[in-house]
This record gives structure tokens, C-alpha cells and sequence, in this order.
């Protein structure tokens, strides 16, 4: 049986993409049945710390991966400004379109067309089924900033598809 030669006529990030947005939805609804008949024994809590579990630890490898040869940060900011350019932009093309914070620890990130919710019908039914969509993007941040020394409490919330917001929590050391 002859192999067949490999061609990389399609530019890889069309693929990758295509293979990261698909494998992230089956990744939920595999973790996170829609309807009340996919439920099986497991239950809807421990599901969705596993997606974000899944997240985290992505998140981790990948900012480890990322920072391999990056300069120390200088602070806090500096390090949430980062995530939103640097990081992001890595894995979803554009970097967060807003920035806020409170200058004591909380962080909020905006992203008006969030990649992973692009596909999805904007209808105010499916907004339920948004934040199952967003649960491993929050362990991916957890994971990144975790990676870098920050410990931190991420959510996330969605007000109109495909906008959505991930507020993160410094939790400091007493």
C-alpha cells in the first residue's frame, strides 16, 4: 500500500481555525447537553468544570509557550495588557476590543465579535446557551494569568451575541 503525498495547498490557518472553532463546539456540547434529553448521569456542575478545566490547562501551556522568551512584566497591567494583545490575538485573531479596570484588581475584557459565538443565532433564546460557550475561554484566561503568577477568579457574560465580556478577579494574598 502506497502513502499518498501530503499537500499544503490550503494555507494552515484556515484549517486550524476551522479545526479550533469545531473542536471547541463539540468540546460543549459533548460537556454541556443543550436539551434536558442529552443529560445523562454527570451533572451540568461537574461538566462545566471540566470545559473550564480543559481551558485552564490550555491556557497555561500555551502562555508557558508564549512567554518562553518574552522580558519580565512590569506590573499587574502590564500583564493583563498582554493577555489582550498578545495572547488573544493568538488564538482568536484580533486582539480585545476594550479594556477596563478598577485599578484594585478587577479586569474587564470586551470583545464585541467573539469568535466562538460568531456562528451562533442571535436570538434572545439561545442567550442561555451562550455562557457554555464561554467556559473554557475562562479557564483559558485563568490558565495564562495562573501561568504568570496571578491567581484569579474569571466569568463571563453575555448581553447580545456574538458581544461578550470576561470580567477577572485578582484574588490577592492576605
Amino acid at each position: 500500500m502506497a502513502l499518498l503525498p501530503i499537500t499544503t495547498d490550503i494555507p494552515d490557518t484556515v484549517g486550524f481555525d476551522s479545526l479550533f472553532e469545531f473542536l471547541h463546539m463539540e468540546m460543549v456540547l459533548q460537556l454541556n447537553p443543550l436539551s434536558v434529553e442529552d443529560i445523562t448521569t454527570c451533572s451540568v456542575k461537574d461538566s462545566s468544570s471540566k470545559l473550564e478545566f480543559m481551558g485552564f490547562r490550555v491556557g497555561q501551556n500555551l502562555c508557558e509557550r508564549m512567554t518562553k522568551e518574552c522580558p519580565r512584566f512590569k506590573d499587574e497591567l502590564d500583564i493583563v495588557k498582554y493577555l489582550c494583545k498578545d495572547f488573544w490575538s493568538a488564538i482568536f485573531k484580533k486582539p480585545v476590543d476594550n479594556l477596563r479596570t478598577n485599578h484594585q484588581g478587577v479586569y474587564v475584557l470586551q470583545d464585541n465579535r467573539f469568535r466562538l459565538l460568531t456562528n451562533m443565532s442571535s436570538g434572545r433564546q439561545y442567550l442561555e446557551h451562550a455562557n457554555k460557550f464561554l467556559l473554557f475561554t475562562c479557564g483559558l484566561i485563568r490558565g495564562a494569568l495562573e501561568n504568570v503568577g496571578m491567581n484569579c477568579v474569571v466569568t463571563a457574560e453575555v448581553s447580545a451575541i456574538p458581544a461578550c465580556k470576561f470580567q477577572i478577579m485578582i484574588q490577592r494574598n492576605s
